[in-house]
């Protein structure tokens, strides 16, 4: 069946995106929308061919008009289909229960030190299909769907032994084939350090870089690799040895860093060339500085921060030294139960004090910068995918103003409506 070209029609604001910067943008660049007040969207065979005002889109398409599926967007705004840079998606079960300790008094490494948090999900995980993993992780992926991410991040790293992470990372290969949201996979064996090598983790390092890198490099079943450099799970020697060695494979870098404690995983990111540095509540000033002089970009996840009850990242001071931002859910079964990117902008503007425009950047076009696919997703302009989220609002600052209501329309994915 042919597919009919779409024609998006009388847009308030079309929020393209588009700019002739090349790269991550970073501190005013990030307020630069590249807004088209009336616009037009032609799309052909998935593919966005013309981008325009309704007036000039007019002029060179009514011929063809009963060619395509009309869509009238009078009152309503167009963004690229978000980007979620940063999940732990792909898990089962659930942890309810650590959310009432937390409630309670207990911290996250409490929780996890008396064997929840990560090692909870770890022993569910080792005892369940790759068929339960991929049903349930579908069902999230369904919601991520329908509050306008088309593209999203997944990290292994509860398995904690070679069958389950390959198992967990096959997962994500089957989702990103049958699902309409596109997957990057990363590889974290070295999530934590599992409960069969508490007493000599080093061992697990050597296991992670001996056999697991390896093994997924075979299969070839990971872009990134990322490593939770933290005070009592990886240190910087440890992450940095693991980072070098996914990197030596071909893996691109990630760190978990700067979460819970500073613990030099900033400096880590820039020595080692990492791609981002991620969670970083607790970065020094220093480490900021590193990050802006290599040039490694920052993933904020704010919605973890107020699950945990922790301050938020200095996103000011982070975007102000010329490190360019993303934001991401952080979706997991304990710090950041959540699918809602819509949620995550918010909170990027009244917990960071992020600008609307800084925040939807760091959702679309920075997002896909920080997985290395911003050639082909993450703005509108003529070439690439349309994955577009018609948004029912008729500005994008409203997007972020009214907050806790889905404002989601339509989604297309490669021009195909898969929402609305």
């Amino acid at each position: 069946m042919t597919q009919k070209p779409i024609w998006i029609q009388n847009i308030s604001q079309l929020v393209t995106l588009s700019s002739k910067k090349k790269g991550p943008r970073v501190r005013e660049e990030m307020r630069e929308l590249g807004i088209i007040e009336g616009g037009s969207i032609w799309i052909e065979k998935g593919v966005i061919k013309d981008v325009g005002t309704t007036r000039q889109m007019i002029l060179k398409y009514l011929s063809r008009a009963k060619e395509a599926d009309i869509v009238d967007a009078t009152g309503k705004i167009v963004t690229p289909g978000l980007i979620d840079p940063h999940t732990h998606v792909v898990f089962g079960g659930s942890r309810e229960n650590e959310f009432e300790m937390r409630m309670e008094g207990a911290s996250y490494m409490d929780i996890m030190n008396a064997g929840g948090g990560i090692h909870a999900t770890t022993r569910k995980m080792r005892t369940l299909s790759e068929e339960h993993i991929f049903n349930q992780t579908a069902r999230r992926l369904d919601l991520f769907l329908q509050h306008g991410v088309t593209t999203l991040e997944s990290k292994s790293g509860y398995g904690l032994d070679l069958e389950n992470e390959l198992k967990q990372l096959r997962v994500m290969r089957r989702l990103h084939k049958k699902h309409p949201v596109d997957i990057v996979p990363t590889f974290m064996g070295a999530h934590a350090v599992p409960e069969e090598f508490q007493n000599n983790p080093d061992a697990y390092v050597d296991l992670v870089i001996e056999e697991m890198i390896p093994a997924v490099v075979q299969e070839d079943l990971a872009k990134f690799i990322d490593v939770f450099c933290e005070v009592d799970v990886f240190t910087p020697e440890q992450s940095e040895r693991i980072l070098l060695a996914g990197k030596a494979h071909g893996l691109i870098p990630k760190i978990h860093a700067d979460e819970i404690e500073e613990n030099q995983g900033a400096h880590v990111a820039a020595k080692v060339g990492a791609i981002s540095a991620e969670h970083l509540l607790k970065v020094s000033d220093e480490g900021i500085e590193e990050l802006a002089k290599s040039g490694v970009m920052a993933c904020l996840l704010p919605a973890t921060a107020l699950y945990l009850g922790e301050k938020p990242a200095r996103a000011r001071a982070i975007i102000d030294a010329g490190v360019p931002v993303a934001i991401s859910t952080d979706c997991n079964p304990g710090s950041s139960p959540t699918i809602s990117m819509p949620l995550v902008m918010n909170l990027a503007c009244i917990t960071m004090q992020m600008t609307p425009a800084e925040s939807l950047c760091a959702a679309t076009y920075n997002a896909a910068c920080a997985l290395q696919i911003e050639d082909r997703v993450g703005s509108i302009e003529v070439g690439k995918q349309a994955d577009l989220v018609l948004w029912d609002v008729h500005n994008h600052q409203k997007l972020h103003y009214i907050f806790g209501v889905n404002h989601v329309k339509m989604v297309w994915k490669n021009g195909v409506k898969v929402v609305g």
